[in-house]
């Protein structure tokens, strides 16, 4: 670790903060680089008491904050926009030093994430009703929007910005103060979020982050809490699944971003060189750690073949390292599981005839990396087919018929975002009809941007983030009669 890393690390903030003040707990944890398994900071790993302490804070807060003017509370977004740019080198090295992107990548992050803030802080002057006669002409009916009370935020480690910001500056531009809970692997950039966030003049007990490495037992007892109104979070299907069942108890307004299986369909009538950059674009941002990474690639018979030598050839030139380092492509995975997930995957594939164009190896030493990889002639019934891989591995399988693509894109529990190349501009609004995702990008790789709503469909979850129907996931509408 050199000075500047050292320098940045000692900056954070180590406590959790809850009620506008930085506090210790009674136990502390490590965060690691993934890249050398070296440790980053310690940090405060709080309690259910810390939890609860944090959630009063919210609570205590909620109808001043409410109450707030929507400009002020856009200002405040505005200024923590502008601090992070102040800031963007800072918040880029940190994001790459907890989770491992490319500097490069992360940077980007900053400007992806960073836009939220900027987003919301013109969203929450924006938020509207109706008035007007009923059809009767008995009387007025004014039709209002509320926040809907405290918000429980949990964040995951892969976006660690821009999946604060997206969650934090929509709760706080519809006037609902928060608990925020970062991933355990990722705390550092959330807590120097947050720290500009009160230079920007966050008020006491708006926004209260809580770090800890007891997810389960510090979130039960705030989801339970009857004071507590809505829950949004980030991550697995799995955990999804488990909070929605917590969360019914208390009927929350609940958002979930889970898991996905994106398809990748390339016709044979598609620009291949712009398939390639799709593709590589697609399915390598993040380290192939993103719940948009291209999952399953379903080229036409007709083209599999070149399409696969080209992607091949560009994921033969990619350099893998230490993020920090210039000229690298490919960081590491976030820990050994992950390592050993897509040692599994490629295995399994392997084993049932695809062919490993390249990569398929763990790469040796210190850190969690694994080989860019390219899977061709993936079959039917293959794991890596049925599974959200998370990690640098590009599967190819054929196809003869739209019919058929459509099946197997279809042919998941998941439904986030597809992909689609084809020139053929009827084809294209039949694709984009036809598959079952929340989003679809049509001859583009990347489509994320704080100014669409981001979600999907089927077991991929519920709501969405981002653009004008992002701050509604934090609103509730309230309807007033006067009579005549």
């Amino acid at each position: 670790m050199n000075e500047r890393e050292r320098a940045l690390l000692d900056s954070v903030p180590t406590g959790c903060f809850i009620d506008g003040a930085w506090v210790s707990t009674g136990a502390t944890f490590t965060v690691h680089d993934p890249a050398t398994g070296g440790a980053l900071a310690t940090v405060a790993d709080a309690s259910p008491e810390d939890g609860l302490r944090a959630l009063d804070a919210a609570v205590a807060a909620q109808e001043s904050w409410a109450a707030t003017a929507p400009r002020t509370r856009g200002e405040i977004l505005r200024r923590t926009w502008e601090l992070v740019q102040q800031h963007r080198a800072d918040m880029a090295l940190l994001m790459t030093l907890e989770m491992g992107k490319p500097l490069p990548e992360a940077d980007g992050e900053v400007t992806y994430g960073a836009e939220f803030l900027r987003w919301f802080s013109e969203e929450a002057v924006r938020i509207t009703g109706r008035y007007g006669p009923n059809p009767e002409g008995t009387g007025t009916m004014i039709i209002s929007l509320r926040p809907v009370g405290p918000c429980y935020l949990i964040t995951p480690w892969n976006f660690p910005l821009a999946m604060a910001t997206r969650k934090i500056a929509a709760a706080m531009a519809a006037g609902c103060t928060c608990v925020v809970k970062p991933a355990q692997e990722t705390p550092l950039t959330t807590l120097y979020l947050v720290k500009l966030m009160v230079e920007a003049g966050l008020p006491a007990g708006v926004v209260n982050v809580v770090t800890t490495t007891r997810a389960r037992d510090l979130s039960g007892p705030i989801i339970a809490d009857p004071r507590l109104r809505k829950l949004s979070f980030t991550g697995s299907t799995g955990v999804g699944q488990a909070l929605i069942a917590q969360a019914a108890q208390g009927v929350l307004r609940v958002s979930m971003e889970l898991g996905g299986n994106a398809p990748f369909v390339v016709f044979d009538d598609a620009d291949l060189d712009a398939a390639v950059d799709g593709a590589i674009a697609a399915k390598f941002r993040n380290i192939g750690q993103a719940c948009t990474a291209a999952n399953r690639f379903i080229v036409h018979a007709g083209v599999a073949d070149e399409f696969g030598r080209r992607v091949t050839a560009r994921v033969k030139a990619m350099r893998v390292g230490r993020g920090t380092e210039p000229g690298v492509d490919i960081g590491p995975l976030i820990d050994d599981r992950a390592v050993a997930k897509a040692e599994s995957l490629v295995a399994d594939a392997a084993g049932r005839g695809a062919v490993v164009a390249t990569g398929g190896q763990r790469v040796e030493g210190p850190g969690t990396f694994y080989e860019p990889t390219v899977l061709t002639g993936v079959v039917p019934g293959s794991e890596i087919l049925r599974e959200e891989i998370f990690g640098p591995v590009l599967a190819i399988t054929s196809f003869e018929t739209e019919d058929e693509a459509v099946r197997l894109a279809n042919d998941t529990e998941y439904g986030l975002i597809s992909y689609v190349y084809t020139k053929d501009l009827a084809r294209a609004h039949r694709m984009i009809n036809r598959l079952e995702t929340g989003m679809t990008g049509l001859n583009a790789g990347v489509i994320s941007n704080a100014a669409g709503p981001f979600g999907g469909v089927k077991q991929s979850g519920m709501g969405r983030e981002g653009g004008f129907e992002g701050i509604y996931e934090y609103l509730s509408w309230k309807y007033t009669f006067l009579p005549n």
